[in-house]
C-alpha cells in the first residue's frame, strides 16, 4: 500500500509540474493568440499532461487508423502524432506531416532520423492552401489546431478534399489552449464544408470529433 502511495504521489507531482509548465506557455501564447504554437513552446504540446488526456495512442484508436492507411497530420508540430501514426499504418501505409513553420517540420525530420522511420512525408504549407494530394487518404488530423487556422473554412474544405469517400477528420480539443474550439462550431464548420458528424468522444478537459467524408 505505501509502494502504491508513493507511486500515486510521484504520478500526481508530475502532472502538477505538467500543468505548471502548461499554464506558462499558455500565458504567452495568450499574448499572440490564434498563431501558431512556435517550436519554441512545444512543451505545450509533448508533455505528461497532453499524453494523459490526448495521448496519440488514443486519438489514432478514436480515429481508426489501421495498417495499411495513409494518414494526413495537418498541424502536425513537433510528430506527436505523426510518429505513431507512422508506426501503427507501417511500410504499407504513408503519413504525410503538414505544419506551416519550417521549425517544427526540422524537429519531426531529427526524430524520424533518429528512430529510422521511412514512412513519412514532410510538406510545409498552411492549413487551406490546397497543396495536400486530392482523394488521397484515409484519416487526417486536427489536433489542438483548428483555432489557429485564419480561414477554417478553406482548411477544413481542403481536407474534405484531400480525404477519399468515407474517410474521417479527427479533430481534437483541450482545455485550456487559448485557441479551444467548442463542439457546436466544429459541427457548424463541418456542416459548411461538407462533412458529416460520426461521432464525439470526450468532453473535459480533451474532447475527439470524428467527421466523416461522405461516401462508401
Amino acid at each position: 500500500m505505501l509502494a502504491k502511495n508513493r507511486i500515486a504521489m510521484r504520478g500526481s507531482g508530475v502532472l502538477l509540474v505538467a500543468l505548471t509548465a502548461v499554464g506558462i506557455g499558455l500565458w504567452a501564447r495568450r499574448r499572440h493568440p490564434h498563431l501558431p504554437c512556435p517550436s519554441s513552446l512545444s512543451f505545450l504540446l509533448e508533455n505528461p499532461f497532453m499524453n494523459r488526456v490526448a495521448g496519440a495512442e488514443l486519438l489514432l484508436d478514436r480515429a481508426g487508423v489501421s495498417p495499411g492507411m495513409r494518414v494526413l497530420d495537418v498541424g502536425c508540430g513537433p510528430g506527436r502524432i505523426t510518429l505513431p501514426a507512422a508506426r501503427r499504418v507501417g511500410p504499407a501505409g504513408e503519413v504525410v506531416a503538414l505544419d506551416i513553420q519550417p521549425a517544427m517540420l526540422r524537429r519531426v525530420q531529427e526524430k524520424l532520423s533518429a528512430q529510422q522511420v521511412h514512412n513519412v512525408r514532410l510538406l510545409q504549407a498552411g492549413a487551406g492552401e490546397g497543396k495536400s494530394d486530392p482523394a488521397a487518404f484515409d484519416r487526417a488530423f486536427l489536433v489542438t489546431v483548428l483555432g489557429e487556422i485564419p480561414d477554417k473554412t478553406a482548411a477544413l474544405h481542403e481536407i474534405y478534399l484531400a480525404l477519399k469517400p468515407g474517410g474521417i477528420l479527427s479533430i481534437t480539443e483541450v482545455f485550456p489552449d487559448p485557441d479551444m474550439m467548442r463542439p457546436a462550431v466544429i459541427r457548424q464548420l463541418a456542416q459548411e464544408t461538407g462533412f458529416e458528424v460520426d461521432n464525439q468522444i470526450g468532453n473535459f478537459p480533451a474532447f475527439t470529433m470524428n467527421l466523416a467524408k461522405p461516401g462508401d
